[in-house]
Order: C-alpha cells, then sequence, then structure tokens
C-alpha cells in the first residue's frame, strides 16, 4: 500500500487490522502532519515577535497599532479554519493539506520583502498579518484528518502529540525571528539590512525568508507521505450536523478557554510584558511560554484518556483563574513598579495551565460526538458499529470548528489589553474579565460533562 492510494475500508477500532496495519500506517500520518503544522504555527505567530522588533527597524507604528498586527493572524486563521474543518472530508486529506502547507509560502516572501522597507504603507503590513492566518487555518485540516486515523482509546493521544507538537511553532517562532534579524542569513540575496535602534545593523526579513525552504520540503512530505481514506469523505451537508448538535457549542466554548488563551497569550503576551516592564529582558524568555504549552498538550490528552477529559479540564479552568489572579498583583501601579518576576510566573502558570486543559478538551470533543450517537442507537451492535462512524466523521467536522473558534482568541486576548490600555491605562479591565469567563467555563465543564449523571460524560 502505498501512501499516494486512496484508501478502503479502514477501521482502526479493529485490534487485528489496527496490529497488522493500521498502527504503521496512522503513524505516518501523523509525523509527517506533526513538522507540516509546526511551520503553520511558527508562521502564523510569526508577528507576535516581529511587531517587537518594527520600531527598531524604523516603522514609526503607534502602540494601538502593534496590537492590531498581532491580533490580526488569530482573526483570519479563526476564521479560515471553518472553512478548513470541512475541506479535508470533501477534498482528500493529503491533497487539501498539500495544498494548506504550501499556501504557506504566501506570508513568508511577503512579509521578506515588506519589512525592508520603512516606508512600507501599514495596509500592506495588514494584509500580510492577514495572510498569516494561513497558518492558523492549516491546524484545521491537520486534526480533522489524523482524528479519522486512530482508535477511540489513542485519540487523545494523537490529537494532543499532533497538536502539542505543531503549537512549538509559536515557540519556534519566538525563538528564531530574534536570533535570525541579528545576522546576514542569506547573503546578498536576502536584502540589505535595515539600522537598529542602537545603530546596529537588522535583517529583519529573515523573519520570513527563514520559513520558505522548510516550507516547501514539508509540502512536499505531505504530497508523498499523507494518505486519503475513502471513509474520510463527507459532503459539507453531512457534516453540517454539528451546528445542530448542543454539545458543539458547549465544547466550542472549552476551547475558547484553553487553545483561545494559549494562542493569545502567545500573541500578545510579548508586546504586553514590553509595554508594563521595559526593561525586562522580554524577547529573551517569550517563547518559553509556547514552549511549554506546547509540550504540556499531549499530557493534557495523556492524562484525559486515563482520567476523563472532562474532569482534566475542570482543574486547567481553576488553575488559569489562580494565574489571572497572579498576574493582577504583579501589574505596576501607581507607585509601584510591580513584580516582573511575579508577572513572569503567572505568565508560566496560564500557558502551563492552558497547554494541558487544550490536549483534555480536545479529546473530549470526539468522544463526545462518538459516545452521543451510540446512545442513541441503542445496544443492536450493527447499529452502534454505524452510530461510531457517523460520530467519528461529525467529531472530525466539530474538531475544526472548535479549533476554529479557539482560535478567536489569539485576537481577542491581544486585543482585549490594547482596548483596555487605550481607555482605562492598564490590562486590568481585561484581565478581570478573563477571570470571570474561566469561571463561566469551570461551571459548564462541571454541568455538563464533569458530574456524576452528566448529560455527556467525556
Amino acid at each position: 500500500m502505498t501512501a499516494m492510494q486512496l484508501i478502503h475500508g479502514w477501521n482502526p477500532d479493529d485490534p487485528g487490522y489496527w496490529r497488522d496495519q493500521g498502527a504503521r500506517i496512522a503513524r505516518r500520518n501523523l509525523w509527517v502532519s506533526v513538522p507540516a503544522l509546526v511551520l503553520a504555527f511558527a508562521v502564523w505567530m510569526v508577528w507576535s515577535a516581529v511587531v517587537v522588533e518594527l520600531p527598531a527597524a524604523g516603522f514609526r507604528y503607534s502602540s494601538n497599532q502593534l496590537f492590531w498586527l498581532a491580533a490580526l493572524p488569530a482573526l483570519s486563521g479563526a476564521t479560515l479554519r471553518i472553512v478548513y474543518a470541512f475541506a479535508v472530508a470533501a477534498f482528500g486529506g493529503r491533497r487539501f493539506n498539500t495544498l494548506a502547507t504550501a499556501s504557506l509560502l504566501l506570508p513568508a516572501l511577503g512579509i521578506g520583502f515588506a519589512v525592508q522597507q520603512p516606508d512600507t504603507p501599514y495596509e500592506w503590513m495588514v494584509a500580510l498579518a492577514m495572510l498569516c492566518g494561513l497558518g492558523g487555518g492549516n491546524f484545521a485540516s491537520s486534526m480533522a484528518h489524523l482524528s479519522f486515523f486512530y482508535p477511540v482509546p489513542r485519540k487523545g493521544s494523537a490529537l494532543g502529540l499532533n497538536a502539542g507538537l505543531g503549537n512549538l511553532g509559536v515557540a519556534l517562532a519566538q525563538l528564531v525571528v530574534p536570533a535570525v534579524v541579528g545576522v546576514g542569513l542569506f547573503g546578498a540575496i536576502g536584502g540589505a539590512p535595515q539600522s537598529g535602534a542602537s545603530g546596529q545593523p537588522i535583517w529583519l526579513q529573515n523573519a520570513g525568508f527563514v520559513w520558505v525552504p522548510f516550507i516547501a520540503l514539508a509540502a512536499l512530505g505531505c504530497w508523498l507521505g499523507m494518505d486519503d481514506l475513502a471513509d474520510q469523505r463527507g459532503s459539507f451537508a453531512e457534516q453540517a450536523l454539528i451546528f445542530r448538535r448542543r454539545h458543539t457549542w458547549l465544547l466550542c466554548l472549552l476551547y475558547l478557554g484553553t487553545f483561545g488563551s494559549v494562542i493569545g497569550l502567545s500573541a500578545g503576551a510579548p508586546l504586553l510584558a514590553a509595554t508594563l516592564f521595559p526593561s525586562a529582558a522580554v524577547l529573551q524568555i517569550a517563547w518559553i511560554g509556547p514552549l511549554a504549552a506546547g509540550l504540556l498538550r499531549p499530557l493534557g490528552g495523556w492524562l484525559a484518556d486515563r482520567r476523563g477529559g472532562a474532569r482534566v479540564t475542570l482543574w486547567t479552568f481553576a488553575a488559569l483563574i489562580i494565574g489571572v489572579a497572579g498576574l493582577l498583583a504583579s501589574l505596576p501601579r501607581a507607585g509601584s513598579a510591580g513584580s516582573w518576576p511575579g508577572a513572569a510566573g503567572a505568565f508560566g502558570l496560564l500557558f502551563a495551565a492552558a497547554g494541558i486543559g487544550t490536549g483534555s478538551s480536545l479529546r473530549m470533543i470526539p468522544i463526545a460526538y462518538i459516545g452521543a450517537r451510540q446512545r442513541a442507537a441503542g445496544p443492536l451492535p450493527a447499529a452502534r458499529a454505524r452510530a461510531a462512524s457517523d460520530g467519528n466523521r461529525e467529531g472530525a467536522a466539530a474538531l475544526g470548528f472548535a479549533g476554529a473558534v479557539g482560535a478567536y482568541g489569539g485576537f481577542f486576548v491581544p486585543k482585549a489589553w490594547g482596548t483596555s490600555i487605550t481607555l482605562t491605562g492598564g490590562p486590568e479591565a481585561a484581565l478581570q474579565a478573563f477571570a470571570a469567563f474561566y469561571l463561566v467555563c469551570l461551571a459548564v465543564t462541571w454541568w455538563w460533562f464533569a458530574r456524576r449523571f452528566a448529560p455527556l460524560p467525556c
């Protein structure tokens, strides 16, 4: 069986099938998906690092304009995820993920050329920030594709691993961009340097160009290494049934609270920290938070497979509330410079809790759909098998759609901080709103999914 075949009769929940051939095929698709998703996240969040460097390169943008550039990739990426969530079943996972990965060349090359001229119109920068949303859309197609390949007991671990390692692209962008802009990485073909804040040369174009060869290789890998599944196919109308399910909207709310926090913090925390603590070496450690969230995301999926997704998610929302309280206590105030170590620790707790919660809430989604379908189907084995197949297809679409809703956190979090600072002089109002939202998510998780005799235990 070659990677370029359309596989018929895929049945990973059959132990014999899984042992003889399913596990090998699933692992290959997973390990082809991971590097492509890493690059997608890196391109999606590259502006979180670039905006901090723009003033040094001579771009005269206001703080509010910079927060907009940091937030817009998440807005466009979240919207694209709605389309990408359904595209895999409509067009096939292999061909669509190949196209989606190759599309990342557009923003990578565009940024590389645009940042070489400080007189580049702000509107063009906005367009490039929106194009970076292509990377955000890739998550939905990648997760929808992989959700078909693994049996129910392994879904949480596999999806958590793909999403968690993919999420490391955020940390990679925030680690790589400050490193590569200080060197003439591509020589004469990369363009002339700009003058930095202290007069030293910087090559801000490297923030875009550095990803180009890796994107090309990853797209080729998707084409050669992924498979299409005949059972994966479904029309948009069939998948649109998820919008009539109450649990779709409940699970989307929870994923907005977990993944939305990860991507929102990743997009806005470096700029917020640099604004509030200008003497702190923010960029040197900004990548640690996204790295921790990405590494802990598979742990959340693993814990969810063993302890229950709802139970793990419940505790992560409690930890997020504590993290917000710690950040509020560490902020600068009149007569006080605040505590940068305290703020850094609070950011660390927020990233860690949200990372674990992203893995656990992600696992809840396919389990909820399969369970709901099987409870409605009754005890007959044939009916339950059909229900599991239908639930798997709905769950795959819901994974992508929840990913779209969750990604809007990457817009709302930094924009809320920017608006709060503009209107009140500080981010306190936004943080208080976040704490209230986490409390609502905690209550929803307990009532619908975690308590004894919950309507949708998962």
